[in-house]
């Protein structure tokens, strides 16, 4: 069969679902039009979609149209759930970037449209929601044409009353003009082209001509020397155009009236192309040092992307795209991932929630294979004679973290399984259990996702978390030397215990660890006490004096001491050691480490003052900043771990969600007096807890 394998991107609220839903319906798959609103379309169909009305994983299902199927992703709108969309594009030949007509260019049309091109798939526009009041098609068009490129090439454009009601579309390939018929699951029909629009449509076909002019040097000669161009040969223009990423056509249309639908459909199987049509996919050998690629072939051996994990109460699916060969579901195929060969089992066709069981995923298909327990998205499935590695789907690093705990006491392993669990099938997020801090610390896009998790772990696994301001690692350090006595004595009935010591403490810069070393004179300490006294200051070098943060950049040295032949044992200097630890860090002017990180922010130009002014706040130190060659700026600097809990949600209100950001630890510095203060008074308060 012939296929076609479409992403629909866009800013949230676009009217993506809702797209979909006249796609179905228009082709006779649904017989009545779902409404987001009612929480009955067919890709929003998640419990926490229906409730939120927002689509929150990549959904999708197959759309058959003039004998061609479409398989159709909807991908989340909304930037905390930008990984759906990702895994999208990677199983998609083309993007559709869907953008309503009132709005102009939106931020989430703007970073589609930089996704698709950093990946170099092509793109289609529509513009929805034509049926609108205050909706403007020329001003949206224009509008992307200023920030996008002049590649956007309108196929249709909608006809408007005198009261700018939209009645109607043009086809500006073959000249014509369409109204939707009356009644139920009508067609479109054919109508005279309105005599106002008749300049419209000329200057539309006139940009058409000159797009395809670049496609080819036969259409470029073509162009020059004046001579008309047939239909056909502006579908094949447009068609090369398209896959080669020269022309980008833009269609327009109503979902709720079903104006426009039929004329994307049309777009989508004449201008999209077939899987087989592009170029062959760069993959890797099994070491992933030696480049590979995979030609589309229909008859070569099987390889294919594992772009989606879904893991409901009936089970775990793995969505596949087959980049070449087909899958049947008694094959054995190769996963380089794990080294292990997998035996699959029943395949199916997603429609939505539903799944329809099929008996073979054809070669630039995309199907779902069950219970594939070891599989994890972004692996490669391979014939075991011929192995390779296709590129897996590169999500953005997760940047905002809260701490997780379940609300009732003894859950915490319920929690863990439910993360775990919820992470196969979204691995944009990741959880760290930190030993130092004692707290779960789940990491995402931003609050929506970490919001989402919770609410999934409670109606999927039944059990309540609460989230909290991750703790910051703190650590302390000495500034001056001081030296202190240790003296152990007890006496009990029989053997008591004696332990003296004499122990200097002071800075150094070689190494974080303690370094112990020693120089008695004379033996009063027997050597083999040395190990327990290095043991007793390493355990209490894991809380210092100030907050009981571990103390790092110590050096102790053992200087003096004395014992007792009978009485002296390891237990009793390990102790000696310690009193001495705790006698002397107050007096060496300790003091508070702060974690540092190193940031780098991409932003547009226009907000470099923004960004600048609140990086002062948060204690920042900008190193520097370098222009990406798109507009954006990449500012780096160095900015203490505390300021930063909430920089995810400050940053995308101040760019209005066009800043990204990455932020990693690099080392330890001393603590500004006013900080120092207020994470003593928190670790205060936690003890007492």
């Amino acid at each position: 069969m012939d296929i076609r394998n479409i992403c629909l991107l866009g800013h949230g609220g676009s009217g993506k679902t809702s797209l979909v839903e006249s796609m179905l319906y228009l082709t006779g798959a649904i017989d009545r039009l779902g409404k987001t609103a009612d929480g009955n379309t067919v890709c929003d169909y998640d419990p926490e979609e229906i409730k939120r009305q927002i689509s929150i994983s990549l959904a999708m299902t197959p759309v058959i149209y003039n004998g061609v199927k479409i398989n159709v992703m909807d991908a989340p709108g909304n930037f905390d759930f930008v990984g759906e969309m990702q895994s999208g594009v990677r199983a998609a030949e083309v993007g559709v970037l869907v953008c309503a007509s009132k709005d102009g260019l939106s931020v989430g049309a703007e970073r589609s449209w930089k996704y698709l091109k950093s990946q170099n798939k092509p793109c289609i526009v529509y513009i929805s929601k034509e049926d609108e009041e205050n909706a403007n098609f020329s001003e949206t068009l224009n509008a992307l044409r200023e920030k996008l490129g002049s590649s956007i090439a309108p196929v249709a454009a909608p006809i408007q009353d005198a009261n700018k009601h939209t009645i109607g579309i043009l086809d500006v390939i073959k000249r014509k003009a369409y109204k939707m018929g009356s009644g139920k699951g009508s067609k479109r029909e054919e109508i005279p082209v309105p005599a106002d629009m008749a300049d419209a449509l000329d200057e539309y076909y006139n940009e058409l001509v000159e797009a395809i002019a670049d496609t080819t040097e036969e259409y470029g000669e073509k162009f020059l020397m004046e001579e008309p161009f047939t239909t056909e040969e502006i579908i094949d223009g447009l068609k090369i155009g398209v896959r080669t990423g020269i022309v980008s056509p833009a269609v327009c249309g109503s979902a709720l009236t079903g104006l426009g639908t039929e004329m994307l459909m049309t777009t989508i199987v004449d201008l999209v192309p077939a899987p087989g049509e592009m170029p062959a996919e760069a993959a890797t050998d099994e070491s992933g040092e030696n480049a590979a690629e995979v030609k589309r072939d229909p008859n070569g051996p099987t390889a294919a992307i594992v772009f989606k994990t879904i893991s409901d109460q009936y089970g775990k699916y793995s969505l596949v795209k087959v980049v070449s060969g087909k899958i049947t579901g008694d094959m054995s195929l190769y996963n380089p991932a794990t080294g292990k060969t997998e035996k699959l089992g029943r395949l199916y066709t997603i429609k939505g929630k539903k799944n329809e069981e099929v008996k073979e995923i054809a070669c630039g298909d995309i199907g779902a294979i069950a219970k594939m327990d070891r599989l994890k998205t972004g692996e490669t499935l391979c014939d075991p004679k011929n192995v390779v590695k296709l590129a897996p789907v590169q999500f953005a690093e997760p940047c905002y973290s809260r701490a997780i705990a379940p609300k009732t006491r003894g859950q915490d392993e319920k929690v863990g399984t439910g993360l775990i669990r919820l992470n196969e099938e979204d691995p944009t997020f990741n959880v760290v259990n930190n030993a130092e801090t004692h707290q779960v610390v789940v990491s995402g896009a931003g609050d929506i996702q970490i919001d989402v998790l919770v609410s999934k772990l409670k109606s999927r696994f039944g059990v309540e978390a609460e989230l909290d301001t991750p703790r910051v690692a703190y650590r302390e350090k000495i500034r001056k030397q001081v030296r202190k006595q240790g003296r152990h004595k007890k006496q009990t009935g029989g053997s008591g215990q004696f332990g003296d010591v004499h122990i200097v403490f002071e800075p150094q810069d070689e190494q974080e660890d303690m370094i112990f070393a020693e120089e008695v004179f004379g033996g009063s300490v027997p050597k083999n006490f040395f190990p327990a006294v290095e043991k007793g200051l390493r355990e209490a070098c894991a809380h210092g004096v100030l907050a009981g943060y571990p103390v790092v950049f110590l050096k102790a040295t053992l200087v003096d001491g004395s014992y007792h032949p009978v009485d002296s044992s390891e237990i009793a200097f390990k102790t000696a050691a310690q009193l001495a630890y705790k006698a002397a860090l107050p007096e060496a002017s300790p003091v508070l480490l702060e974690p540092i990180g190193e940031l780098k922010v991409t932003i547009p130009d226009s907000y470099m003052g923004d960004i600048l002014g609140d990086l002062n706040k948060r204690r920042g130190r900008v190193m520097g900043m370098n222009p990406t060659g798109d507009g954006d700026q990449v500012v780096e600097a160095e900015v203490p771990m505390a300021e930063m809990m909430t920089y995810a949600i400050d940053l995308r209100s101040m760019t209005q969600s066009r800043g990204s950001f990455t932020f990693h630890f690099v080392r330890y510095e001393d603590c500004p007096a006013a900080a120092q203060e207020k994470a003593i008074a928190e670790a205060k308060a936690l003890a007492e807890e």
